[in-house]
């Protein structure tokens, strides 16, 4: 059977592409944007402890993929998508001081913040919508205390997202 030498070629190259993609999902590094799962985020004090949290962590194997860094927020993302930020003092105000956030993807962020805080104000909770903390970002927050220190943020797919800067590195030796 004849194969001509481009199909070879092109049926290589393909197959050595699945291969090294394998090897980063199994690596915990898939390059693509795809499953956005959401994110589960959590707060440094300070700029300087931020970065001593991602050097912390890329000691373990969880390393630094990009910075999405905002006017009010400091935003390291990790190749497993847990976020480390560092968000200014008005943002932290505007949102009861939360020390985490669970992230979820949604198609219309502030309708889906207004859903849930509905779901939970039916239960019994208080909870409160803040569209206006990050301004640079579209994403909405659900403040309530049915978390302790905690609240829910609902963002679109990362591909909706606007680009990230060019980070500013707050810790060069990442």
């Amino acid at each position: 059977m004849y194969l001509p030498i481009w199909l070879v070629v092109a049926l290589l190259a393909l197959l050595g592409t699945a291969i090294v993609w394998l090897g980063l999902i199994l690596g915990g590094r898939n390059p693509l944007p795809f499953p956005d799962v959401g994110s589960r985020i959590f707060t440094a004090a300070t700029p300087a402890a931020k970065a001593a949290i991602i050097e912390l962590l890329a000691q373990y194997g969880v390393r630094e993929r990009f910075q999405v860094n905002t006017t009010g927020v400091l935003r390291s993302i990790m190749w497993d998508g847990t976020i480390i930020n560092c968000p200014d003092p008005e943002v932290t105000r505007r949102l009861g001081s939360p020390r985490a956030s669970i992230g979820l993807v949604s198609p219309d962020p502030a309708q889906s913040a207004a859903q849930a805080a509905a779901f939970l104000t039916e239960r019994g909770f208080d909870a409160e919508v803040v569209l206006d903390a990050e301004p640079d970002l579209p994403i909405a927050f659900v403040v309530t205390n049915a978390f302790t220190g905690t609240v829910l943020n609902f963002r679109k797919h990362v591909i909706h997202m606007p680009r990230p800067q060019p980070p500013v590195r707050d810790n060069p030796r990442v």
